[in-house]
């Protein structure tokens, strides 16, 4: 296993710790959270950079980055309308846009097409695969995920400050569904596209059901 991909799996335990924590850790280890989220995301941008600097991007890599992070967003969204700290539809709606692009994403990846390399137009690749658009979302999904873990532990403790910060944990988290939403609609508007090139009209190989 390269370095890159043992990056992303380890965001996996990582993950379930901050979950537990949430869940038991009181309002300190909630608050500790906090720290641990920016850590869990900046382990996202990390692979990346490992991945191109090593020369170790592959098509099992771009598949275990999205699982990744379709875990992340997932789990703590759901943790986090579980908890009351944000309204339900904001899960629901990242996993139904999360969803439908896998699916077209996996289709893609029969054919040697990474997530990115399936876009076809420049605003496509930029939305969703420019450095900018990756950075920004990375960035705005950090400081929702921080303000509620910070918003919980405030809350547990008993500090007043508590609502002000969940006011702003709201915004942010709201501003991640937006961000969320516009990146996945390239991939729904072109993919119906390039599915109806050539290389995508040979039959599809019969899976057994034994």
């Amino acid at each position: 296993m390269n370095v890159a991909n043992l990056i992303t799996i380890l965001r996996f335990p990582l993950l379930v710790a901050i979950v537990a924590l949430l869940y038991f850790g009181g309002a300190v280890g909630q608050v500790i959270d906090a720290l641990l989220v920016i850590v869990l995301i900046l382990m996202d941008m990390l692979d990346g950079i490992v991945a191109r600097r090593r020369g170790e991007q592959s098509l099992i890599g771009s598949a275990l980055d999205i699982a990744a992070d379709r875990a992340v967003e997932v789990v703590l969204w759901v943790s986090y309308a579980h908890l009351g700290l944000i309204p339900v539809v904001i899960p629901l709606a990242v996993v139904v846009r999360g969803a439908l692009t896998d699916a077209f994403r996996s289709v893609a990846l029969r054919k040697g097409y990474s997530a990115h390399s399936m876009m076809r137009s420049s605003w496509g690749r930029w939305l969703v695969a420019s450095g900018y658009m990756r950075t920004s979302y990375a960035v705005v999904k950090a400081v929702a995920f921080t303000l509620l873990a910070l918003t919980l532990g405030l809350k547990t403790a008993g500090y007043v400050a508590w609502r002000s910060v969940g006011i702003a944990a709201s915004s942010v988290s709201w501003m991640a569904l937006g961000l969320c939403v516009v990146r996945g609609l390239p991939v729904m508007i072109e993919a119906p596209g390039l599915f109806r090139s050539a290389e995508f009209q040979a039959p599809a190989e019969r899976v057994s059901r034994e």
